[in-house]
């Protein structure tokens, strides 16, 4: 049987036209997401109004009237006020945010000992952002590195009394940096746990099944700021007579036992949505439990709830405030204390305090939430084309 060459059969796929040019301008964006329907462009036209309403406002008092430099509440006053600025004068207080970055960033850190505190960020910042990368080689020791060594490290430089290193202790911790610790601490210990739970919910050995139960439902239904009270207060009760834990330690332990709880209810919502069929697929390869479950079923679940594990883990850096209950200072609890300062008490110094705390927290969260965003797009590879 004899071939013949169809020369009117393509060998090779056409490529691709590039969009129409009124669809990838600018107005063809407009037109495409605000002009699209009446409602949208009712809409759109609604949303400028406010926006040409507010904006001019807000950037006056953020940027234009504000008081940027100034070494005590005068410049954030006026004169009926006991200050310099003219009557009637509203702006944001940016001199009493820079006269009291550094307690906002270390807390009551001694200020020659706050190098120690930096290099523990700086070497955050290179063990982390690394394995925050997808393409990047070894993954295995850089989380090793982040997870295991760090946090030792990390430990006996900021607490001291080891190599010659003054000791702080840790009521002396504050501001950032304990939002930060606290934060990062209760990440990536709710992560781990919270998958263990979320297995030992669905296992079939009923009483690993009842305690797992039973501690996410008890930890569920009370508020974070009941979980740091009674890890203040009732933890000390079941040691040993003579033991005692920091405090510090108690807030970490009672914020990550509360995130587990939550973490795990989402792990199980993934689980739940994997199909029964690829647990049957690895069993008849003859893969064990835990085979099947790390290989197979575990990362299809957490790329189905990236969405819920980032929603929780932006709550979490952000209930780190109820540390006040304890009597910790984090990010927003030291700034409203210096609002009773005698130097910097003005009409102005809280709403800008609160201004900036805000932003951070924002900042902080918003990242948390493109990378989330970032991630889903890179292993939503079950849809492409």
């Amino acid at each position: 049987m004899s071939t013949h060459k169809l020369s009117y059969v393509r060998n090779d796929m056409i490529a691709p036209e590039p969009p129409p040019v009124s669809a990838s301008s600018a107005s063809g964006w407009i037109r495409t997401n605000l002009l699209a329907t009446p409602k949208d462009v009712v809409l759109t036209i609604v949303a400028i109004a406010l926006l040409a309403f507010a904006l001019p406002g807000i950037i006056n008092w953020l940027f234009i009237n504000a008081s940027w430099v100034g070494a005590d509440r005068s410049v954030c006053a006026t004169v009926v006020q006991g200050g310099t600025q003219p009557d009637g004068w509203k702006g944001a207080c940016w001199a009493f945010v820079g006269d009291r970055f550094q307690q906002f960033m270390f807390g009551r850190y001694p200020i020659e000992e706050r190098w120690r505190v930096m290099l523990v960020g700086f070497m955050l910042i290179v063990l982390l952002v690394p394995l925050l990368i997808p393409k990047l080689p070894y993954k295995p020791l850089n989380a090793v590195l982040l997870f295991l060594v760090y946090p030792v490290v990390s430990f006996f430089l900021m607490h001291g009394n080891v190599l010659g290193l003054q000791r702080v202790e840790t009521p002396l911790w504050g501001g950032m940096m304990v939002t930060l610790i606290l934060s990062f601490v209760g990440i990536a210990v709710s992560f781990p746990v919270g998958i263990l739970l979320a297995l030992g919910r669905r296992s079939n050995m009923r009483v690993l099944k009842t305690l797992c139960v039973v501690f996410i439902e008890v930890i569920r239904g009370v508020p974070l700021v009941m979980v740091l009270f009674m890890a203040n207060v009732m933890l000390p009760l079941f040691l040993p007579t003579g033991w005692s834990i920091d405090n510090f330690l108690r807030a970490v332990i009672g914020v990550s036992l509360f995130a587990s709880a939550y973490m795990a209810e989402v792990i199980r919502g993934g689980l739940q949505a994997i199909p029964k069929g690829q647990g049957e697929g690895a069993d008849s390869l003859g893969l064990s439990y835990w085979q099947k479950t790390r290989l197979i079923v575990l990362p299809q679940a957490i790329k189905l709830v990236i969405p819920g594990i980032v929603n929780t883990f932006i709550g979490l850096f952000k209930d780190t405030s109820l540390v006040a209950i304890i009597g910790m200072f984090d990010l927003l609890n030291i700034i409203r204390l210096n609002f009773t300062d005698t130097t910097w008490i003005t009409p102005m110094t809280p709403l800008t305090g609160l201004v900036f705390a805000g932003l951070i927290y924002w900042i902080f969260c918003f990242g948390m939430s493109r990378y989330s965003a970032f991630m889903e797009r890179h292993l939503d590879t079950g849809h492409k084309r």
